[in-house]
């Protein structure tokens, strides 16, 4: 499995580049994509439009930005690249053009690439099916440089509960002095230090409390969930694919 790294001078990129070395998942890095870095061990070019017409390139995993996805999608879709999308914090726009794309090669698009995240989310499904009327608050925290809030994650957890919740509706930062709806889903992030990222939903009756709660350790997790994610997409055809997609198949 021929991998390139859109971003691979980032956090993320050079995570993932060196889970590439370990050949983890059947991994080979190819090279990268970024108009600062360079390297001495592989090949990184400043543009994907610099990348010469014959290499090799089964999978194309993104971690570099989200205003990137555009250009993106189209050096994919023009050469036929199945593709892993591991930023978050797009646009309306962008999310159309990653929906668009869908239509001609296989994406994988998640807000969080951790396997646990992915079971944290089921958990909290179940939760909210099970636990009628209780108030419901996501915190989350990362590290001072994240650029966007609340996180991917939050915001994904969230979604999946207010799909099961009827009248449910999100409540990103909360201010003021008035009491909490009823039906409110509170999210709070905290951004200190060099947090990796932590994410806990909290189910509250008058009776008891229930929390759910997924630590990220390393970065290395975010990035062994890409390559499962790209091994993954080398079995699909064309469509937009996501966590709960992985985890079926593995659970099969």
């Amino acid at each position: 499995m021929n991998i390139l790294i859109n971003g691979i001078g980032g956090h993320m990129g050079r995570e993932l580049a060196a889970l590439c070395r370990t050949g983890n998942h059947g991994s080979v890095l190819v090279g990268g994509v970024d108009p600062v870095a360079t390297s001495s061990e592989w090949a990184v070019w400043p543009t994907l439009q610099d990348i010469p017409e014959n290499v090799d390139i089964s999978c194309i995993i993104d971690f570099s930005h989200h205003s990137c996805v555009i250009p993106l999608l189209d050096y994919a879709k023009s050469n036929g690249i199945p593709t892993v999308i591991a930023t978050t914090g797009h646009t309306d726009e962008e999310l159309s053009a990653i929906r668009e794309a869908s239509k001609e090669i296989p994406i994988f698009f998640s807000a969080n690439m951790s396997f646990g995240v992915a079971l944290l989310v089921e958990l909290a499904t179940v939760a909210t099916r099970a636990i009628k009327g209780a108030d419901i608050e996501i915190i989350e925290k990362h590290h001072n440089r994240k650029l966007d809030a609340p996180s991917g994650t939050a915001l994904m957890l969230a979604d999946e509960i207010c799909k099961i919740r009827e009248g449910a509706f999100i409540n990103s930062g909360r201010t003021g002095r008035a009491k909490r709806e009823e039906n409110e889903i509170g999210i709070h992030s905290v951004r200190v230090g060099n947090n990796v990222g932590e994410h806990e939903i909290i189910f509250g009756t008058d009776s008891e409390t229930i929390t759910i709660k997924h630590e990220a350790h390393s970065r290395t997790l975010f990035a062994e969930g890409a390559l499962t994610a790209a091994e993954f997409l080398m079995i699909c055809t064309e469509g937009l694919y996501n966590m709960k997609n992985l985890v079926g198949n593995l659970l099969r």
